[in-house]
């Protein structure tokens, strides 16, 4: 763990930054925002017109003057200013002000594995931007784990996979630490971009990904299993003509698509488990994967993955929010630390 869970409990906020995605716990308030990081401008004067969810509804539907951004990609700060900004609105007057009553305002955020110095330093800038004298950094395969209710500290193997919109990232933790992880650059917007480009390819159909979500048009019901729809409707504008048109879409050609992308995933799980101890190996046989985040809740992603590991695959009671929680857990003093007592002499 990057820091001690003594540390943790001293802080007053957490913040988990992702890539579709920002939440908020105040200790002892709990998950005070949940709104997509997304922010609105406008260009001419600077002003901030709208964030979160109605800045994303904003998204393709905007005159020139208006420009709608996104301050974080892949869990990353690519825009200091602008994300302080967001974060503001986002809390609102009244979390703020009580915030700012703390004689030495604490906070807590998560770190995508094996980030660099750099991402990290703009996450600290970000939220000092915001009041916080000290800011913890917590591995976000960690914190999820956590939040998840796996029993990270023990010494046996759990195994995480946090599927995000930017970047799917795979560990084996035990006794508090990560044994092995991968980071592989394939979320949920590298499958919707496959089925866009499917969609235009094949039926000459654009489809805006981020005003429509094609997942859940073309991937209904079972979704990536043979099991789901045959065909199904899908509107879009025409390639050549640019009018509006719908095309019925073979669900069978659109998994195939999304192949691709998925089969990256599973290469990065082999990687974990090839450079994991074999004793570890032994218990993940029995335990399996616990899949969290927002992506993993992709139709048939797990039985996919059940079917190319041979081994058991859950998903999380709420997978989207389990960083959060699991931050929410260490600064509320649930967790405790593994103590072993020295053998006597």
């Amino acid at each position: 763990m990057t820091v001690s869970l003594e540390q943790l409990r001293r802080c007053h906020f957490a913040v988990d930054l992702g890539a579709a995605r920002t939440r908020i716990y105040v200790k002892g308030t709990g998950l005070v925002v949940d709104q997509p990081s997304v922010a609105a401008v406008n260009t001419r004067t600077g002003a901030l017109i709208a964030v979160g969810e109605f800045a994303e509804k904003m998204t393709g539907r905007t005159p020139d003057y208006i420009k709608v951004v996104r301050p974080i990609a892949g869990g990353t700060v690519v825009d200091i200013e602008m994300a302080q900004r967001m974060l503001r609105h986002l809390l609102g007057d009244k979390v703020r002000r009580a915030l700012r009553r703390k004689p030495r305002l604490r906070a807590a955020a998560c770190a995508p594995h094996d980030a660099d110095p750099l991402a990290r330093r703009a996450t600290i800038e970000t939220l000092v931007g915001l009041g916080a004298r000290r800011v913890e950094l917590v591995d976000t395969l960690i914190a999820a784990a956590v939040g998840c209710g796996m029993p990270v500290e023990r010494p046996e193997a759990t195994m995480i996979m946090v599927c995000g919109a930017a970047a799917t990232q795979v560990a084996v933790l035990s006794l508090g630490s990560i044994v092995t992880a991968e980071r592989i650059p394939v979320g949920g917007e590298a499958v919707d971009h496959a089925i866009v480009q499917h969609l235009r390819h094949q039926h000459e159909l654009m489809l805006p990904t981020q005003s429509v979500r094609p997942l859940q048009l073309a991937l209904s019901g079972n979704g990536l299993t043979p099991h789901g729809p045959a065909r199904t409707e899908i509107h879009g504008r025409d390639v050549v003509t640019g009018l509006a048109r719908s095309v019925h879409v073979d669900t069978a050609a659109v998994r195939d698509a999304i192949q691709t992308p998925l089969t990256a995933v599973l290469d990065g799980i082999g990687k974990v488990l090839r450079d994991c101890p074999p004793d570890l190996v032994a218990d993940l046989a029995d335990r399996g994967i616990m899949m969290v985040g927002g992506s993993a809740l992709l139709p048939g992603f797990d039985q996919m993955l059940r079917q190319a590991t041979r081994m058991p695959v859950h998903i999380a009671e709420r997978p989207d929010v389990c960083a959060a929680q699991g931050l929410g857990a260490m600064l509320e003093g649930r967790i405790e630390p593994l103590v072993l007592d020295p053998l006597a002499a």
